[in-house]
């Protein structure tokens, strides 16, 4: 553990329960469902609400506060909604039949098993489309702060982020590939989007230039660790999804074993800290808080 991890090791969960609480309760308030005939509703708030990890919304919410932002600032909240919205899209998207074909996530069916597979596709794009609506009226963000969100997160869905991992990893996945193409997919399927939230958390907190660069920085060592993760998890059953669904696959796992993978998870952590470090130099919760989230989720793997 660092010596800056270490002096924030007692910072309160409280908090943290309540930053889920404020992300849970907003989700509720911006996805209505329009009467018991409004499936596509119904959708939209089932693959949202789950439960599920937040890990997104919340490192937007603890880096804006580690950068000197007040969380009370309404605003925020919409923004780290939005970015939930956006994973909540790709991650029906990801399940469909003719991408992952995926029977589980979150513990439950996915949204084509419960809902038909017509009814995911429109519940993924209107998810998409709300979360750019919610930027675009969040309260008390200038307009040029409401832009610059816009692009980033727009960014990170398209071509150049998740759209663009996941045609490579259905179109490379069951080939083999050296260990800088699996990397690169892992960077555009989930680094992409920890960079919209790190940059969002950024641009509410007028964060300077080299900021934002080294929570870049942060955003691609820690996506990485977390597909690492993901990948070591893969045969677990009590996951919340379909066991097993990397066999065949050219992951790391596969290719170097999970001991090396796990060696390289870990460093991909330590240069995360160290540019979070520099980033955020007066604020401790967001380190804390990967800290004890990966070292709970890695000793359940190991």
């Amino acid at each position: 553990m660092t010596a800056c991890a270490e002096k924030q090791v007692n910072y309160p969960h409280s908090d943290i329960s309540m930053l889920l609480s404020d992300i849970e309760l907003r989700l509720d308030e911006l996805l209505p469902v329009d009467g018991e005939r409004d499936c596509v509703g119904a959708a939209m708030r089932e693959g949202t609400l789950a439960p599920g990890k937040r890990i997104r919304p919340m490192l937007l919410l603890l880096t804006a506060r580690d950068l000197g932002c007040d969380l009370s600032h309404r605003g925020l909240l919409d923004l780290a909604c939005a970015i939930e919205m956006v994973h909540a899209a790709s991650l029906i998207l990801d399940d469909m039949p003719c991408m992952d074909n995926a029977q589980m996530r979150r513990g439950q069916p996915t949204i084509h098993c419960q809902f038909g597979e017509h009814v995911a596709i429109l519940a993924a794009v209107a998810l998409l489309s709300k979360a750019f609506g919610v930027i675009a009226c969040a309260e008390g963000l200038p307009a040029n702060a409401k832009n610059q969100a816009v692009t980033e997160l727009s960014h990170a869905v398209g071509l150049q982020g998740l759209v663009q991992g996941q045609f490579k990893d259905l179109s490379e996945g069951d080939k083999p590939r050296n260990a800088d193409a699996i990397l690169m997919t892992n960077q555009f399927k989930t680094s992409t989007l920890f960079c919209a939230s790190m940059q969002m958390a950024s641009i509410v907190a007028n964060a300077s230039s080299e900021a934002r660069e080294k929570l870049h920085r942060f955003s691609l060592d820690l996506g990485q660790a977390f597909q690492l993760l993901d990948d070591l998890a893969d045969g677990m059953t009590n996951t919340g999804k379909d066991c097993n669904k990397d066999a065949g696959k050219s992951t790391l796992v596969n290719m170097l074993g999970a001991k090396a993978v796990e060696n390289r998870l870990r460093d991909h952590l330590h240069r995360a800290n160290q540019h979070l470090e520099a980033a955020c130099q007066n604020g401790y919760a967001t380190q804390h808080f990967i800290q004890s989230w990966f070292e709970k989720k890695l000793a359940a793997v190991s």
